[in-house]
């Protein structure tokens, strides 16, 4: 507790001198940062070679290595996450409303940086990056603990993302990490209120539950991605199978990839074999409801599904399929069954995708477009700090904006109250 106290007041310090800064300060350090990034790129790979052995040799998941893993190009295209944020506009000192009173006062609300962001996350090394670069616009001092899966990836990154900002005369400590403390530095962070103002966990269900149990500093909470995908029956079939086959395969070990497909009766025939002889072809296993049992092909690899598959998010080449009647049934099993993350509807027809937007309660509705859109970099926002399922402050991917508050700035003349 009394390192990674000492660590949390390192970066209380940090953050001051960070929220004084100009937006050209910030911009040229996040750019200085993805240059030495990919310059570190050769070390940064070989750390996480071993981290990855570690983790076959603990028997890590296909999906969980897929996040872990690091290359190159892909040490290139998160640097390159950094060069976009600097491109966005400064989110600290924005007016979020202001008005002049009868009185005579003039009110402004402001954004302001929330001041030393915690982070607890799973064999995410690109989330290191992400953390680091949304703080830093934002005014904010992270402080990160990316769990012990990519330990050897973390320690080079954050080392060269410090070092990168000492070059630019900012605090180094603006980015630190606890992993070197283990568990129990987590339990101290979770700990550390009055040093850390907010608390993001990112990563399993069981991870993010154990955070918002245990947490006395403020949490956002990210969801898990119970994800769905609605085939409605005036849906363009051409265009449906694409969207599925995206949102399904193109990243399997990601929150926003899809892991429920529904399909209306109507169209279920015509669908639904040509579906799954695709999704065999690429490799998914559908755990599939009666209807859907009778209508697979020979080629396609169909298992029964049970209310477990229902709930699950895979995070692997699965993929749970059920036949609905209709958009209320549809929606019925969304508000069953969601984490309330993202869902999608594949339709024609204006009034059910007003009707599925209006009544599914998720962070990301998507008409007619894949799920893996749910994302910051996607949506235009720079990179994400994660995506929160809850309902206060933030919701959806969490930008810049996410990572700031708001404070009240009132200007008088002598005023006083009677």
């Amino acid at each position: 507790m009394a390192e990674v106290r000492a660590v949390a007041e390192r970066a209380k310090t940090a953050s001051r001198r960070l929220a004084t800064a100009d937006r050209a300060t910030k911009d040229a350090a996040l750019h200085a940062m993805a240059d030495a990034l990919v310059a570190a790129g050769p070390r940064i790979v070989e750390a996480n070679a071993a981290d990855l052995d570690r983790g076959r040799s603990n028997g890590m998941s296909q999906g969980l290595l897929d996040r872990l893993a690091l290359s190159q190009e892909r040490i290139e295209v998160i640097a390159d996450a950094l060069r976009e944020l600097a491109a966005l506009p400064d989110p600290v000192g924005e007016v979020v409303r202001g008005q002049t009173l009868p009185n005579g006062l003039r009110l402004r609300q402001l954004r302001v940086p929330m001041g030393v962001v915690g982070m607890i996350y799973e064999a995410r090394p690109n989330v290191t990056v992400d953390a680091a670069g949304l703080a830093l616009k934002s005014g904010n001092a992270v402080i990160l603990r990316g769990g012990s899966a990519a330990a050897s990836s973390n320690q080079v990154i954050v080392q060269v993302l410090a070092e990168a900002l000492e070059e630019r005369g900012l605090p180094g400590r603006l980015v630190q990490s606890i992993d070197a403390w283990g568990r129990p530095g987590a339990v101290a962070l979770m700990h550390a209120r009055g040093l850390v103002d907010v608390l993001v966990p990112r990563g399993g269900a069981d991870l993010i539950q154990t955070v918002v149990r245990e947490a006395t500093v403020p949490v956002i909470e990210t969801g898990v991605g119970n994800v769905h995908v609605f085939v409605d029956e005036s849906a363009d079939l051409d265009q449906a199978l694409p969207i599925l086959l995206n949102a399904k395969t193109q990243r399997v070990g990601v929150c926003n990839a899809a892991e429920t497909l529904l399909v209306h009766r109507e169209v279920a025939d015509e669908f639904l074999p040509i579906a799954l002889a695709s999704l065999a072809d690429a490799g998914v296993t559908v755990h599939g409801d009666e209807e859907t049992l009778a209508l697979a092909p020979e080629e396609a690899a169909v298992v029964p599904a049970t209310d477990d598959d229902w709930a699950r998010e895979y995070l692997s080449l699965d993929l749970a399929v059920r036949v609905v009647s209709g958009l209320d049934e549809a929606i019925e099993h969304i508000r069953r069954w969601s984490s309330g993350h993202t869902e999608a509807i594949l339709t024609r027809d204006l009034r059910a995708s007003e009707r599925f937007v209006a009544e599914v309660d998720s962070a990301a509705v998507m008409v007619n477009a894949s799920t893996r859109f749910t994302d910051g970099g996607q949506l235009g926002l720079g990179a994400e700090i994660g995506i929160s399922t809850q309902k206060l402050h933030a919701r959806g991917p969490m930008g810049l904006a996410e990572l700031t508050t708001t404070k009240w700035v009132v200007h008088g003349d002598g005023h006083v109250r009677p």
